[in-house]
């Protein structure tokens, strides 16, 4: 096990195992390298971990986030769906799971969208955006396309 120069270091209140257990179900090519009573140090999708039982005194708040970058609707649901049981949604892709790290869920087409050389059409597409909790593909690059919203 390599622990890279710049590792992220969480702190847990007593679930740092059951924390990397939960991720390491969620991301493929992970696994845990090492676990005791104080911390834990494992491995998702080739990004080092390394989690300590510090107990109650600091919390995780959304100043800090993870953002995975997904290629597709496919790839946003899946890890919207597992990172938020037990969890709570945000806007804007944006979620705390059950641990109360955030997690930014972002596909693509979001920067696709935004970076796209037509600026009306970025701008429509930030906010639609703004107007999502999950972020949904089909919706931000009709958005960018100057399509009407879908009717719910």
């Amino acid at each position: 096990m390599k622990i890279n120069r710049i590792t992220p270091f969480l702190w847990y209140d007593g679930q740092a195992e059951d924390a990397a257990k939960f991720y390491c179900s969620i991301f493929r090519k992970s696994k845990i390298h090492s676990a005791s009573p104080m911390s834990v140090t494992f491995e998702l999708d080739g990004q080092m971990f390394y989690a300590l039982n510090g107990g109650p005194q600091f919390k995780f708040n959304p100043a800090v986030s993870f953002f995975i970058s997904c290629k597709d609707q496919k790839e946003v649901d899946y890890y919207w769906n597992r990172l938020l049981k037990g969890g709570q949604p945000s806007q804007c892709g944006w979620l705390q799971d059950k641990y109360g790290l955030s997690w930014q869920v972002v596909p693509a087409a979001l920067g696709e969208c935004l970076g796209g050389k037509d600026r009306k059409g970025a701008e429509r597409a930030m906010q639609a955006m703004m107007g999502m909790v999950k972020l949904n593909v089909k919706a931000l690059k009709d958005a960018y396309a100057g399509k009407p919203a879908a009717r719910r």
